[in-house]
């Protein structure tokens, strides 16, 4: 019979592998619990949106801002007229040409009635308003500013 291979300590190579495994799984049950404490004392959050109808939902008009007449600035301009009449402007952007002659309005949840109150604090003609109903968007109107910015209400 062959004696266990040991190192001149006397330990058996068998005893280090043996302690090693034991080191590391214990080292991976003390990572596990932790993590279930943090868990069980930070539990996740799940974020849904709220369903319409409901009481947590705000009053404030949430908006997008478009520049469609390619002049630079103009959407971030017309962006602090709108959160000065008391809106809520989230996104500013480019519309995806810079040749619209008029201001035009999208409702995007389909309530005209936010469209008309941002028609109006902007001056732009209630013709000029469209609905688009998607429920891909979580934004109710989306503004995009025409060649006629020059005409639009800055107050």
């Amino acid at each position: 019979m062959s004696k266990p291979l040991s190192d001149p300590k006397g330990f058996s190579l068998n005893q280090l592998l043996y302690n090693s495994v034991i080191g590391f799984l214990s080292l991976l049950l003390i990572a596990l619990l932790v993590a279930l404490a943090t868990r069980l004392i930070y539990p996740r959050i799940v974020n849904n949106r709220v369903e319409s109808n409901s009481q947590l939902i705000s009053n404030v008009i949430q908006i997008e801002v478009l520049n469609g007449c390619g002049i630079n600035g103009i959407a971030r301009s017309y962006t602090e007229v709108l959160r000065k009449s008391g809106f809520d402007v989230v996104e500013i952007g480019n519309f995806d040409h810079d040749t619209l002659e008029k201001t035009f309005i999208i409702s995007r949840n389909g309530i005209m009635d936010n469209a008309r109150q941002i028609a109006r604090a902007l001056g732009v003609s209630e013709t000029n308003i469209v609905r688009e109903e998607s429920p891909d968007f979580y934004l109710d109107v989306t503004v995009i500013i025409g060649h006629d910015y020059e005409q639009l209400n800055t107050k």
